[in-house]
């Protein structure tokens, strides 16, 4: 377990650069993410930039040195689906394992229920037979932390001249009721 504080702040476009150069491996080196090139920056600062317009991007420092990042997104572009949101999480690769995308997750889950989000979900590249490019720890992280299976899409997303299967994960973390309060903006509250 990490025994350094961890700092959880938000994101701002002036970290692009060392966010970006923590998402790089993920994209070249394996299936975790279905991207197959790396952003430019300016991409990179653009999807910052549009998250923050109404969702959390927070980043986990630790001595003054980020390792870390998480952010939410629109779960699907409907009015109806305003009070679910995607979860997506990044670790330096050398500090996995240290509790970091676990404290990003409960950061993230705060801000979410201040904005009256109810529902998060975690879309996940899984296999049947790990390899040098997947593994399934990242189904294991998210059931960890309390995300239920809720899907599979078999052999949907293709790289490295191999086909990954992605899951749906969720966890419910408000009441749903007849009258949900409104979702509020991150830049509001």
């Amino acid at each position: 377990m990490l025994t350094k504080a961890i700092t959880i702040r938000t994101a701002s476009i002036s970290d692009a650069q060392p966010l970006l150069e923590i998402y790089a491996p993920y994209v070249r080196k394996t299936a975790i993410t279905f991207e197959y090139e790396v952003p430019e920056l300016c991409e990179f600062q653009k999807r910052i930039e549009n998250t923050l317009n109404k969702y959390p991007y927070i980043v986990a420092e630790t001595d003054g040195e980020i390792s870390g990042y998480a952010y939410t997104g629109v779960f699907k572009n409907r009015a109806a689906y305003d009070w679910a949101a995607e979860v997506s999480v990044y670790v330096k690769e050398d500090k996995r394992g240290l509790g970091i995308g676990r404290r990003l997750y409960a950061a993230l889950e705060e801000i979410s229920r201040a904005q009256h989000i109810l529902n998060l979900n975690a879309c996940i590249a899984c296999c049947d037979t790990e390899d040098e490019y997947l593994t399934n720890d990242s189904v294991a992280f998210h059931s960890h932390l309390g995300y239920s299976m809720v899907g599979k899409f078999h052999q949907c997303g293709y790289k490295f001249g191999r086909w990954y299967d992605m899951v749906w994960m969720e966890k419910r973390i408000g009441v749903h009721n007849t009258a949900p309060e409104p979702v509020i903006a991150f830049p509001d509250l």
